[in-house]
């Protein structure tokens, strides 16, 4: 590997962010309840003085934390999503491609298709191999430790756990929720089988690893 393709890595990555974001915001603005993440976030965004971005800039700060502390791989990847992924649903937000005020139906259609594109973009973001974003080595932390279970399995049960501590903070739980919880680690599985990727043998570049590529 040298620096034209860590580079050509980043921008895979960042890309991935992008679609993430937006399929983050898709699942926000169909607008009959939040998924587990965002239930947190939003949820703690009411008790503190910043915005949802900020937040979730915080959110993805301990869980790096965390993922240090399983053993992950910590890159520059790592970084980008903690830093930005937040701040990129925030412009999304700001720019509502898709309107407000849809019924029930198209709310439903809207957050299906979310959670469907924030898989996608975890694909491009998890395969850069560059570091995975806080909550992906978070899911691959957990992941190895239970080796036996389907990874979407596993995303069900953090996203259960997100959910419960974001209601306990008031965050806005719907049929929205419902529906998150049930379908986000199917269609998790869903486009990693049609990908065919399996995100435990993703071998990832740690920060010092990276940098001494660049230094070449």
């Amino acid at each position: 590997m040298n620096r034209q393709v860590i580079f050509m890595k980043w921008l895979q990555f960042i890309w991935g962010l992008v679609i993430y974001s937006f399929g983050v915001y898709c699942t926000i603005n169909a607008g009959i309840g939040a998924a587990p993440w965002d239930v947190f976030a939003l949820g703690a965004a009411d008790h503190l003085p910043i915005g949802y971005g900020a937040v979730v800039t915080i959110i993805n700060i301990i869980l790096v934390t965390i993922d240090w502390k399983m053993g992950e791989r910590i890159g520059f990847g790592t970084i980008y999503d903690a830093l930005l992924t937040g701040n990129f649903t925030d412009v999304w937000l700001r720019l509502n491609p898709l309107g407000k005020d849809h019924s029930i139906i198209t709310g439903v259609i809207i957050l299906v298709a979310g959670l469907f594109i924030a898989s996608l973009g975890m694909y491009f973001a998890m395969s850069a191999g560059q570091g995975c974003g806080p909550k992906d080595a978070l899911l691959l932390g957990v992941g190895k430790r239970l080796p036996k279970l389907p990874i979407g399995l596993i995303q069900i049960m953090i996203f259960a756990v997100a959910l419960i501590a974001g209601a306990l903070l008031g965050g806005p739980v719907g049929f929205g929720t419902v529906i998150s919880v049930a379908c986000s680690g199917t269609a998790l599985q869903i486009v990693f089988n049609i990908l065919h990727y399996e995100p435990r043998d993703t071998v990832h570049l740690d920060f010092f690893e990276t940098v001494k590529v660049l230094k070449g």
